[in-house]
């Protein structure tokens, strides 16, 4: 497992995460996804929404917009509960969240007890729509995707002919003004949300909360390829509850010099957000139960995560540090499904035409199977190494022989074993090995 350093540095070196406008000297809590990066959210994304949309007949997807109309967020609670509590330093004037200072000392100036009174800030980011700034045109950029869901009940309800339980699951960016955002990934003010809101009748509630942390459990396991060992699900006392919350569990993993923190929430919201919403609004957010003839507002079990905090706990993960031939070697052992890269081409030597013009015809007729790599800027050694260091499960040289014998080397990330294939069979080969993992 790598540390934190570890990784920010790889992130960067590699092509996953940039600082977000880095030449201007960055902005805190805002972050770029590099060349790589990109493909390994892309990744977890399309492996969340498989799991919880494709593969199941009881969940739709959704796609809300980001601005929403203001009442909204007055319904839901957040412009008046949304908030953190907000000390400065008198002596170097920082500001920092009450709850995160130890000692009453300063984290930035070791000023002791020289901080202002504590008070409330909301996290919203605000805006305006239209072309005058004024108070009536006053909204926000969304919080949360869940209330876009929400809003969205009868809607999808009516459109869908859905029957409870069932499901509304979507993928979307969120913004929060965090006091202090920091950990690299890990605490954003820019970020991407994956979240659930899975509707039931009263009284069936805790059956299903139980079903959805145990399956959102086996995920990070059997479909992020986690270690076992390092994911846990943990109750929340019920002090730490929110305030629409009758229960919550975390799902926790073991970060280096860190410890436990938190990756998902899986909470039941009770009927909490409709009804909230069926009184703002004034509309019937009601279900008719037709096998029991009646009509109550549903209950909700939501399992809500961060993609990049995911994305984090991924690279974290996967990191592993080992001697080969008396030399260190990095390597990313990812499930090959997140890879970024399947498969990397390289000819064996490059001052030869006709063994680059061979490997760049394999490099572009896989490419219509799996996200490929053509490389031929370094001896092979460094080539296998830079693959080893992002991930890539498979890595194909063409040699000399290749234009005799007309097969090539498969090299295997992990093993670092190399068996011979048929350059005709390649294709058929890494989609057989890609199946298995």
């Amino acid at each position: 497992m790598g540390s934190f350093d570890t990784i920010v540095s790889l992130c960067k070196q590699r092509g996953f995460v940039f600082q977000s406008s880095e030449i201007y000297g960055g902005i805190g809590g805002f972050w770029d996804y590099g060349p790589l990066g990109v493909e390994l959210k892309n990744n977890i994304k399309q492996s969340w929404w498989r799991r919880v949309v494709q593969m199941r007949d009881d969940v739709v997807g959704l796609d809300a917009s980001i601005i929403m109309n203001p009442q909204t967020w007055v319904a839901s609670g957040h412009v008046e509960e949304f908030t953190d509590p907000l000390v400065d330093c008198k002596q170097c004037k920082k500001r920092f969240r009450a709850d995160a200072i130890v000692n009453n000392t300063c984290p930035e100036c070791g000023a002791v007890g020289q901080f202002t009174d504590v008070r409330r800030f909301n996290l919203m980011f605000k805006t305006y729509v239209g072309p005058v700034e004024e108070s009536a045109a006053l909204t926000y950029l969304r919080p949360e995707t869940a209330q876009g869901i929400f809003v969205n009940f009868q809607n999808i309800l009516v459109a869908m002919r859905k029957k409870l339980p069932f499901g509304i699951a979507q993928i979307g960016k969120a913004f929060r003004n965090e006091i202090t955002p920091g950990d690299f990934i890990f605490r954003d003010r820019e970020f991407e949300q994956m979240e659930i809101e899975y509707f039931v009748k009263p009284g069936t509630d805790d059956y299903w909360h139980q079903h959805w942390v145990e399956e959102r459990l086996r995920w990070y396991i059997e479909d992020l390829g986690l270690r076992k060992e390092k994911v846990r699900a943990r109750a929340l006392p019920k002090q730490d509850l929110a305030h629409y919350s009758k229960a919550t569990f975390e799902i926790e993993y073991d970060f280096p010099g860190k410890g436990w923190a938190e990756i998902e929430g899986v909470a039941n919201r009770t009927d909490y957000d409709l009804k909230r919403h069926a009184q703002h609004s004034g509309r019937d957010l009601t279900y008719f139960d037709e096998e029991a003839k009646e009509h109550y507002i549903p209950y909700v079990i939501e399992p809500s995560c961060g993609v990049d905090r995911i994305f984090l706990v991924v690279l974290l993960d996967a990191y592993h540090e080992e001697e080969v031939r008396g030399e260190k070697r990095v390597v990313l052992k990812l499930k090959p499904q997140l890879a970024p890269i399947k498969v990397a081409v390289f000819p064996l030597l490059r001052n030869r035409p006709e063994i680059v013009q061979k490997a760049k015809e394999i490099a572009a007729t896989l490419r219509k199977h799996f996200t490929v790599w053509y490389d031929d800027t370094a001896a092979i050694g460094r080539l296998y190494r830079r693959q080893d260091e992002i991930g890539t499960p498979y890595c194909i040289t063409v040699d000399v022989q290749s234009l005799t014998d007309n097969a090539v080397t498969i090299r295997d990330r992990d093993t670092m074993l190399q068996e011979r294939v048929p350059i005709g069979q390649v294709t058929a080969v890494l989609k057989e090995k890609l199946a298995q993992c």
